[in-house]
């Protein structure tokens, strides 16, 4: 790592454990490192999230019936 590690305590589920152990050792990888890359992968989902919120934020609203109805009349429904 590139920077100073902070050590945390988690708490797996055993098989989610278990299935860690496994694929640490087929990747030869440390748990941590896996560890390390699924919540980078999960934060960086968030980002996406975020940007594409932020990208419609000045869309006007519609409520559930007001979209139904315009699929009826546009024929989609």
């Amino acid at each position: 790592m590139s920077t100073q590690a902070k050590r945390a305590t988690i708490y797996f589920d055993p098989d989610i454990h278990k299935a860690l152990k496994i694929k640490s050792l087929e990747t030869s990888r440390s748990i941590t490192d896996l560890v390390n890359q699924a919540v980078k992968e999960a934060l960086s989902d968030d980002v996406e999230d975020i940007l594409s919120f932020e990208e419609r934020k000045n869309e006007p609203l519609i409520s559930y019936d007001q979209m139904v109805k315009k699929l009826r009349k546009d024929g989609r429904i």
